[in-house]
């Protein structure tokens, strides 16, 4: 097919409640939403960066600009673009991989709307419904915590991910494990926030068997990783250090972790992503998905490829309104502690126009 153009749209999202953790904290979501408009229709694509660079080093600003000027162009000049052909096409573009996995989601929603096929179907689902984990930021008190938690479980939510950094971690882990026992799912999320020097406190956290500890060192210290793994009972699993397949393998064959958290965004794509649920599957690693408080666009995307057999842990999928009161496109609703994959042609859903022109800040066109 032939790409004709490319929409950006910036939305602004008011988040139902402030969510904080170690890198800062959000009382908004600014998005930037792709409109891929081919000779085969039009598709969607949603980019997981922030605002500012402090998960990773792209922000919304950054991402806008190489679309415009490089990322863009070099697909609006193929003659014959398929999904599998963008990551080649943009190749001696180095790094930007946000940007990049945003394009590609748009063309593959484009290709598969085409074609009559799925998300889910495209990447290898095997269910119709995924479990549902949700993320739980750093809260001003145990007791507030304690109240978010307990209105999570009674939700349905069949895990619970805690933020932690230092200062705040052992003491709210023993808390909700002393209020809501041991049977809970329950992992904590560091965003990087420690430093092996930290092992004696890491330490304190085996005793409340935990599903995991989620990366809790610099993105880059893969081998510092290895090492802490080491010294702590507590899976490690790696976030911000998992850009590819590649070091996916690298970071299992170094003993780095025993469990990946996969993010589209993150790693380029929902191929990509694809890949390194494969390269964990032939490792017997066992993978989530994670998520970036997207829009019920990227979750649509993501609760498709939670759906492939390797994840067998519960995800970030959360439903629409763990974040926000109101979705541009029809909401995700929790049944039963999951969420169902949607089985409608590409992503499955679309978003709702004047929703959508409800929370758009900005809108351009891009074509040849």
């Amino acid at each position: 097919m032939k790409l004709s153009g490319v929409e950006l749209r910036r939305v602004r999202m008011p988040l139902v409640a402030p969510f904080r953790t170690s890198f800062g904290t959000q009382n908004q979501r600014e998005l930037l939403l792709l409109r891929a408009v081919t000779s085969e229709g039009e598709g969607w694509g949603e980019c997981g960066a922030m605002v500012d660079p402090l998960y990773s080093s792209e922000y919304v600003d950054g991402v806008e600009h190489v679309l415009r000027t490089f990322l863009v162009p070099a697909l609006l000049a193929a003659d014959d673009l398929t999904a599998h052909k963008v990551a080649p096409l943009l190749a001696k573009f180095k790094g930007h991989r946000m940007a990049k996995a945003a394009l590609e989601m748009a063309v593959l929603d484009a290709e598969l709307r085409a074609h009559g096929i799925s998300f889910g179907t495209a990447l290898g689902s095997t269910k119709d419904s995924v479990p549902c984990g949700v993320s739980v930021g750093i809260m001003e008190t145990i007791p507030h915590l304690l109240d978010v938690v307990g209105g999570y479980l009674d939700d349905g939510y069949v895990r619970i991910k805690l933020k932690i950094e230092p200062g705040w971690d052992v003491e709210p882990v023993r808390a909700v494990r002393e209020r809501f026992g041991d049977d809970i799912l329950l992992q904590v999320d560091a965003n990087t926030a420690y430093t092996l020097s930290d092992v004696p406190q890491l330490q304190r956290l085996d005793p409340f068997e935990l599903l995991l500890i989620e990366q809790p060192l610099e993105e880059e210290d893969v081998l510092g990783h290895a090492e802490l793994a080491k010294h702590i009972r507590t899976p490690i699993c790696l976030d911000e250090s998992v850009v590819s397949a590649r070091s996916a393998a690298d970071a299992i064959r170094l003993g780095a972790c025993r469990i990946v958290n996969i993010k589209p965004s993150r790693v380029g794509g929902y191929l990509e992503a694809r890949r390194v649920h494969d390269v964990c599957a032939a490792h017997g690693v066992p993978v989530w998905c994670g998520g970036m408080i997207e829009t019920g666009l990227g979750r649509a995307a993501n609760v498709a490829l939670a759906s492939l057999p390797g994840f067998t842990l519960p995800g970030d999928t959360s439903a629409s309104d763990r974040f926000y009161t109101s979705d541009i496109t029809e909401p995700f609703v929790l049944e039963g502690g999951r969420l169902p994959v949607p089985s409608g042609p590409g992503l499955g859903v679309t978003p709702i126009p004047e929703r959508l022109a409800e929370v758009t800040t900005e809108q351009s066109w891009l074509a040849s």
